[in-house]
C-alpha cells in the first residue's frame, strides 16, 4: 500500500467562487503511478466545502441562489455578535455566521475511487473547492491510498 499527499492553495475572489480542481487532482493521480485505490480531496476551512457536480453555469448559478434563499447573509447570527461571542476569535474577524451555515450542507471532502491509474468520474462530474464566506487564501489537502 502506497499513500502520497499535496496541498493545494488557492485565493478566492468572492463567496460563492467556484473553483474547478479536477485537472489537478487528475494530473496528482497520474504522477502518483498508484494504478488502485482512493483520492481524498478536503478542505482545511470551516466555510469552504469541496464537493462534486457539474460545470454547467446556470446550475451553478441554481446552486448559489438556493443556498442564499435557504440560508440568508443578511439574517441574524449569534456567530456574528462580537459583543457575546468569546470563543474562536481572530484579528479582523469577519461577520460569517451565513458561511458556517451554509457550510453544513456541503461535504468538506469528497473521496473518489482511483482504477487503472484514473479517478473515476461520471461523464460531467467535476471536483470543486466552493468559497462560502469571502476572498481569502485557502487550501485543499489531497490523499492517494492504493498500489
Amino acid at each position: 500500500m502506497k499513500t502520497t499527499h499535496k496541498t493545494i492553495s488557492l485565493r478566492t475572489k468572492k463567496c460563492y467562487d467556484f473553483n474547478n480542481l479536477t485537472e489537478e487532482v487528475r494530473k496528482f493521480v497520474e504522477d502518483s503511478k498508484i494504478k488502485n485505490g482512493f483520492v481524498n480531496i478536503q478542505s482545511m476551512h470551516t466555510t469552504g466545502v469541496i464537493f462534486v457536480n457539474e460545470e454547467e453555469p446556470l446550475l451553478l448559478s441554481d446552486i448559489e441562489k438556493n443556498m442564499d434563499r435557504l440560508i440568508s447573509q443578511e439574517a441574524e447570527y449569534n456567530h456574528d455578535n462580537f459583543k457575546i461571542r468569546t470563543v474562536n476569535l481572530c484579528s479582523g474577524e469577519c461577520a460569517n455566521g451565513h458561511a458556517h451555515c451554509k457550510a453544513i450542507l456541503m461535504p468538506t471532502s469528497v473521496v473518489l475511487n482511483i482504477v487503472d491509474g484514473k479517478i473515476q468520474l461520471g461523464k460531467w462530474q467535476q471536483i470543486f473547492f466552493l468559497e462560502l464566506d469571502r476572498s481569502r487564501d485557502r487550501q485543499v489537502q489531497i490523499q492517494i491510498i492504493g498500489e
